[in-house]
């Protein structure tokens, strides 16, 4: 945990997802390996035990358990995740749900009472909301006590360009998001949807303390892609880290 928070301080965290309403096993043990050798700072799991033990037997990064049942964070709190996450809404979106503000402050206020702050939480703010809205989330969950928001905002926008260009327009809202919430919030912010080694950079311009990386790497088929994606992603925001080999014990 610890060093999760010195990325956050830093700036530079990425965080690897495997994805909310992903059970594949082999899939996940892919992603938690090409983000445990790409130097990557958390992986980003299900909320389900077996899941859990498989994260913490493979990987001494930091590890998040995304769902949006408060017992099932509670769950992931006693086998011993070390980020509580409410979010991430993929699952609903694919269905033609949009979560509401109203939804999530209720998740949250239920989560908070029965963890009792004991462990990290993040809380992601649904990126298809009006921004002032967003904003007014994301001070609602400060005031709570909430330690880390994430921003979204790929899934209300559609990349029409091929190549850097598409991905460019793919990121743009949820960059954008974070340059709104940014200064208008006192906690730090993770930028995800959309990020890629290429537009890593943009969210951390915009001041944004961490990127949360989802499709880049849970979608491809073999580990090698897995890793060759996270190392370029690593390497696009903290060179450093990719050049200092690990300290042999």
């Amino acid at each position: 945990m610890e060093a999760l928070i010195k990325s956050i301080k830093n700036k530079n965290c990425v965080k690897i997802i495997a994805g909310i309403d992903n059970y594949d096993i082999e899939n996940i043990l892919k992603v938690i390996y090409a983000a445990d050798r790409g130097k990557a700072d958390a992986v980003d799991i299900a909320a389900r035990e077996d899941l859990i033990k498989l994260a913490r037997t493979n990987t001494d990064l930091a590890v998040f358990v995304s769902s949006t049942e408060p017992e099932k964070l509670l769950m992931a709190q006693e086998n011993g995740a070390d980020v509580l996450e409410i979010g991430n809404f993929d699952a609903y979106y694919r269905q033609g749900i949009r979560i509401t503000a109203d939804e999530v402050l209720k998740i949250t206020k239920k989560t908070i009472e029965i963890v009792q702050k004991n462990t990290m939480i993040c809380v992601t703010v649904p990126g298809h909301i009006d921004i002032a809205e967003q904003i007014e989330l994301a001070q609602a969950l400060e005031y709570l006590g909430i330690n880390l928001i994430q921003t979204e905002g790929a899934c209300t926008s559609e990349a029409k360009s091929a190549g850097a260009r598409g991905l460019m327009e793919k990121v743009l809202v949820s960059v954008s998001n974070t340059i709104e919430l940014v200064k208008n919030v006192n906690i730090p912010v993770m930028t995800a949807s959309g990020i890629t080694s290429t537009t890593a950079g943009m969210a951390f311009a915009a001041g944004a303390s961490a990127v949360g990386v989802g499709s880049a790497v849970n979608s491809l088929s073999s580990e090698i892609e897995m890793l060759a994606t996270v190392k370029s992603i690593v390497e696009a925001v903290k060179p450093e880290k990719i050049l200092t080999p690990k300290t042999s014990v």
